[in-house]
C-alpha cells in the first residue's frame, strides 16, 4: 500500500496532515515566510530562495511578494522569464509546470488540491486529492483568475481577468468568464492592435 505522502501525487485520497507531510510542508513554509519578509533591495537574497523553494526555476523569472504556497513550491516547476505580481497563490501539493515567459497578474490562483464531496470524507477526516496543472509558453492569466486541479492550458493562451478555469484550453486563444470558455483565437488583429483601437506601432519598439 502506498503512503500518504506518495499519494499526494497519484490523484489518490490522502490525508494532508499525516505525520510524513507536516514537518517536511513545515520547513519549506519557513522559506516562504523569508521570501515574503524580504526587503525589495534584497533581489539576490529573493533569487537564492526561490531556487531553494521551487523543484525548478529558469533564469531570469521575477515573482513579486507576497506568494502564497501549500508547500513553499516545492512541486512548482517555472522555466525561464515568468513573472508573477503580487499574490500568487499555488495551491501546490503535486506538480505545477509552466512554461517560459508565462505571466500572472496580481490574485491568480493555480489549485492543485480538492476534496471529496462526500461529507463523511471531506469534513472530520480532510481527506483531498490532487491533480497536477499544466500551463504553457508565453502564456497570460489576467487578474483574480483561479485555475482548477487537472487543467492543461495551452502555449501563448491569454485567461482574461476574473475567469475561473475550470476545462483544458488550446494553444493561441483568449479565453474568459466564469466559467471559462473560449472567445476566439489569437490571430492577425492582434498584430495591428494591442489594445481596442491602439495600432501597434512596431517602429517605436525596440
Amino acid at each position: 500500500m502506498s503512503t500518504m505522502k506518495e499519494r499526494m501525487h497519484t490523484g489518490e485520497l490522502y490525508l494532508p496532515g499525516d505525520d510524513e507531510i507536516m514537518p517536511e510542508q513545515t520547513k519549506r513554509l519557513e522559506l516562504l515566510y523569508d521570501f515574503n519578509t524580504s526587503r525589495p533591495s534584497e533581489s539576490a537574497k529573493r533569487q537564492a530562495l526561490l531556487k531553494e523553494m521551487f523543484a525548478e526555476i529558469g533564469e531570469d523569472c521575477y515573482i513579486e511578494p507576497p506568494l502564497h504556497a501549500n508547500q513553499s513550491g516545492a512541486f512548482v516547476h517555472f522555466g525561464k522569464g515568468v513573472y508573477a505580481n503580487f499574490n500568487l497563490t499555488l495551491v501546490d501539493d503535486t506538480h505545477i509546470y509552466v512554461g517560459d515567459h508565462t505571466m500572472f497578474a496580481p490574485n491568480v490562483i493555480i489549485a492543485t488540491a480538492g476534496h471529496p464531496l462526500l461529507p463523511e470524507l471531506r469534513g472530520a477526516a480532510y481527506y483531498q486529492y490532487n491533480m497536477p496543472v499544466h500551463i504553457g509558453r508565453n502564456c497570460w492569466i489576467g487578474a483574480g483568475a483561479v485555475i482548477l486541479p487537472g487543467i492543461t492550458i495551452g502555449d501563448n493562451t491569454v485567461v482574461g481577468a476574473g475567469s475561473i478555469v475550470t476545462k483544458d484550453l488550446p494553444a493561441n486563444v483568449l479565453a474568459v468568464g466564469n466559467p471559462c470558455r473560449i472567445l476566439r483565437e489569437i490571430g492577425e488583429h492582434d498584430r495591428e492592435y494591442y489594445y481596442k483601437d491602439k495600432k501597434i506601432d512596431y517602429s517605436s519598439l525596440t
